[in-house]
């Protein structure tokens, strides 16, 4: 399926329960940093689907099967946008109950999860999957001292090239050699994971780097100016213990941060970030627990 956002034509597949009638409560989601909808959502959908629950994941502009001349630019505010227009074509559609609709998102739109359950009022529950909540702390710390200095001297070097007119240079999303090859996420386990799911051919879309800015933008990146308007949603923070990909202890500050009374933490042990794409029992630790959360906020539970 496709629809409109800002210009752009987003490709979206959507995961509706067997023998399902009549409008459903329904799920929006998007990958995180350099994803496309094929990684992980399938298999959240087809857990969440058991509560008769149906599921919309979608790849962002530029990415995947999604239009956008600017391929592999991850702008945080435009992946935001396209999740709204995501939920503006599920309220138009006869099988969704536009009362009941919900957001999912990991790592990067983990946080967006987050920005649009305080910013989209048609949003009445979300799960927030070891979300990415600081963009310029977590880098400093993920690259240490030093190599953040030189991710710093790149990207400025970056927009330099680009204010005369020229094109912008890519990162790769992650190294094996990280020590002597810069990338946005300097984590060997990253580039394994990932490859490893586009060898198999689950994501053969997927593309490991990103325009510079990208980082540029990641900088600027915060939750937390958002998370005082989130009063009346029900919010589930999903957090793998020990995570340093993306910072877990600023995660549990962000969870406490959440204005709503409605909300449950959930840290789970011996769960590392990226289990949660290359283990399937771990990734269905999270999916069962996403899928309780939003049969109770938005299925029958919640009526």
């Amino acid at each position: 399926m496709t629809f409109p956002s800002d210009g752009e034509t987003l490709t979206g597949t959507l995961f509706r329960p067997d023998g399902a009638t009549g409008p459903l409560p329904t799920v929006v989601a998007g990958g995180g940093w350099c994803y496309v909808k094929e990684i992980v959502l399938p298999h959240v959908a087809r857990i969440v689907n058991e509560q008769q629950v149906q599921f919309l994941g979608f790849d962002y502009r530029g990415f995947g099967e999604s239009s956008g001349e600017r391929r592999q630019h991850i702008d945080p505010w435009q992946q935001i946008s396209d999740y709204k227009n995501a939920l503006t074509y599920a309220e138009s559609r006869t099988d969704v109950d536009a009362e009941r609709l919900g957001v999912f998102g990991i790592s990067y739109s983990g946080g967006h999860a987050l920005i649009l359950a305080a910013s989209d009022p048609r949003v009445k529950a979300a799960v927030s999957v070891v979300p990415v909540v600081e963009g310029y702390d977590n880098m400093r710390r993920t690259h240490g001292e030093t190599a953040f200095a030189e991710l710093e001297r790149a990207l400025l070097e970056d927009r330099r090239k680009r204010a005369g007119g020229a094109e912008g240079d890519t990162l790769a999303m992650s190294s094996l050699t990280p020590c002597a090859e810069l990338s946005t996420w300097p984590f060997p386990r990253i580039h394994e994971v990932f490859h490893a799911l586009r060898q198999s051919g689950e994501a053969e879309r997927h593309e490991h780097w990103s325009t510079m800015e990208s980082t540029e933008l990641l900088l600027n990146y915060s939750v937390f100016p958002f998370l005082s308007r989130i009063l009346d949603k029900r919010v589930m923070v999903i957090v793998a213990e020990g995570d340093n990909i993306t910072m877990w202890d600023r995660e549990i500050a962000a969870f406490h941060a959440i204005a709503s009374p409605h909300k449950r933490l959930e840290i789970l042990p011996k769960v590392s970030h990226m289990s949660l794409y290359s283990d399937q029992r771990d990734t269905n630790v999270a999916a069962v627990k996403a899928s309780d959360w939003f049969a109770a906020s938005l299925g029958t539970e919640a009526q």
